[in-house]
């Protein structure tokens, strides 16, 4: 009795505190809305579909294949290798940025988080022209018949595109490092390689066992690289796909997402549980002084070499693209040419660039603004099911991305509530949502950092002058959180550019996509074409990317005045 009675003073209590806030309410049935129709009933979907009695057969017949047990291995193999490979690399680099008094820093920085503004496949199509069986280097400089497709070259490929997500969190985590800490253990006695051990590696732990988790979902579910770079190499994204397009089998694709579902969800969960049971705090808030920079010849002369040849393949990678997009054959004929261009910037290449900007700026600020709204309610308001807010909202980035896309298609492919929800598919909105339903991680972890740095005394003091907690939030918390927003968008709309495995099964003749553009063209072996879209899409973030920056300057030199 004295259970049920708690439990019911505090339903009451929520009720009571959900009517007097407002905000409170709305937000989180907006919040609620959103994540339960675009993340969590599209992945029932997946779930019920491949579960269904039409689908349970397809297991044992699936399982009992020795190539299904192929691929399964191949793509867990894949994602280990490339989450293990990228977190090493990306460590490399980010210490020797903060931790190294070497040259050349802020070049090393632009040219490790280039492939953030490309599609991932696009390092796959420069990767054949110069590694291939007859690629400008192999076969050309060096006379060898190098065979760069299966499992060395799609984790090459996979490794190189996916290090900026690796390198920018643990960029950040390693520059919030207290340097008091490291003085305080060289002052009683401990080298450099004894500090690295005890103290750096363990407060980074956190990062990267991010790192490893995005690094995984990423590399499992990515669909370019696979189709381009895989040749007899398969795996699950690429298995989903074929029986999705080729064999027209939304069963059969549903049955091979919950193969690839399962690892993905494991390791994301038992990363939340693992770091949710250890503390990473250090004893101050905020770092104070500068990191004593390394200096030894013999520690960062090779370091500086190992980063310099990682940074160097990746200037060279991007350097070939631009070659291939201005020549006649790209890695045969090198012929200067605007053709490539005229064919990208004229028809249906202009049509999918203009479709691109247009659904990408739309969901750009939808996921902005979803993301910091679910951070507030997630850091500043007490209610039942909070966590669970909170972890609901990171699955779209947990779930592979062609399994969001799958589940959309289930979703919405029918009219629900008697014609009031019309069939989504075949539409800009479906679109927009698989694009938002990616970007909203990383908008609400964004806000969460922003929030939780900020102090609650100016909210607190304008509610108590007589503020609403909507104008609270609309004047006082937005504004001190426009830093972290603005990132948000610069993210989300790079993300919603270069994406391809959420959106491949929702792009229709009406509404085209540069990324599935410049895929069709890679297949079709028109690389010149292919990379002329790649050079304007990476042209069209770059140039979103300057304008919100100077947008941020403005804004923030306005507060200052």
């Amino acid at each position: 009795m004295n259970i049920l009675r708690s439990s019911y003073i505090q339903f009451v209590q929520e009720m009571r505190r959900l009517y007097q806030d407002g905000l409170l309410t709305v937000g989180l049935l907006i919040s609620l809305l959103f994540l339960y129709g675009f993340v969590i009933y599209p992945l029932l979907r997946v779930l019920g579909v491949g579960f269904s009695p039409e689908a349970l057969p397809l297991y044992a017949r699936f399982l009992q294949q020795p190539e299904t047990g192929r691929v399964i291995l191949n793509t867990i193999g894949v994602g280990l290798s490339v989450a293990s490979l990228g977190t090493i690399l990306a460590f490399m680099l980010v210490f020797m940025q903060v931790k190294v008094d070497v040259p050349l820093k802020r070049f090393f920085h632009l040219i490790t988080i280039l492939p953030v503004i490309a599609p991932p496949f696009v390092m796959a199509m420069s990767i054949i022209t110069l590694f291939g069986r007859s690629g400008i280097i192999t076969k050309r400089l060096l006379g060898i018949r190098y065979d760069i497709y299966g499992a060395e070259g799609l984790i090459f490929a996979l490794t190189l595109s996916f290090l900026p997500i690796a390198y920018l969190s643990l960029l950040g985590m390693m520059r919030a490092l207290d340097p008091s800490l490291d003085e305080a253990a060289t002052n009683l006695g401990a080298g450099r390689w004894l500090i690295l051990r005890k103290i750096t590696i363990p407060l980074l732990l956190p990062g990267f066992a991010s790192s490893f988790l995005l690094l995984f979902v990423l590399a499992i579910s990515d669909l370019g690289n696979p189709l381009l770079l895989g040749g007899s190499f398969n795996v699950l994204s690429t298995s989903i796909y074929l029986a999705i397009v080729g064999q027209f089998d939304l069963t059969a694709g549903a049955v091979l997402a919950v193969l690839l579902m399962i690892p993905s969800m494991a390791i994301f969960f038992f990363q939340h549980y693992w770091l949710s049971k250890r503390s990473y705090v250090t004893i101050t808030g905020k770092p104070t002084g500068r990191p004593q920079l390394i200096t030894s010849p013999e520690v960062k002369w090779p370091l500086f070499i190992a980063n310099g040849l990682i940074i160097g393949l990746i200037l060279l990678l991007y350097v070939n693209i631009l070659v291939g997009a201005f020549t006649k054959v790209w890695g045969i004929n090198f012929t200067p040419t605007l053709d490539h261009f005229y064919f990208v910037l004229s028809g249906y290449g202009s049509e999918a660039i203009l479709d691109t900007i247009f659904l990408a700026g739309i969901a750009t600020p939808i996921a902005g603004l979803g993301g910091i709204l679910i951070a507030f309610l997630v850091v500043r308001r007490q209610f039942f099911g909070r966590a669970l807010i909170d972890l609901t909202s990171m699955l779209g980035a947990a779930v592979p991305g062609i399994i969001v896309g799958i589940g959309l298609v289930l979703a919405y492919n029918q009219s629900h509530l008697a014609g009031l929800v019309p069939k989504l598919t075949g539409t800009a909105f479906i679109i927009v949502m698989a694009f938002t339903v990616r970007c909203i991680p990383a908008a609400v972890r964004g806000g969460v950092a922003a929030l939780q740095q900020i102090d609650t005394s100016m909210e607190e003091a304008a509610l108590s002058l007589g503020a609403s907690p909507t104008t609270t939030f609309r004047k006082i918390t937005l504004a001190l959180i426009r830093p972290a927003f603005f990132a948000g968008l610069i993210w989300g709309f790079a993300h919603s550019m270069t994406s391809l495995s959420p959106i491949i099964f929702l792009v229709t003749p009406e509404w085209r996509i540069m990324t599935a553009q410049i895929l069709n063209e890679a297949e079709a072996g028109r690389f010149g074409n292919a990379a002329a879209y790649s050079v304007v899409l990476i042209l069209i973030v770059l140039t979103a990317i300057g304008l919100l920056q100077v947008t941020v300057g403005s804004s923030t030199g306005a507060e200052r005045v």
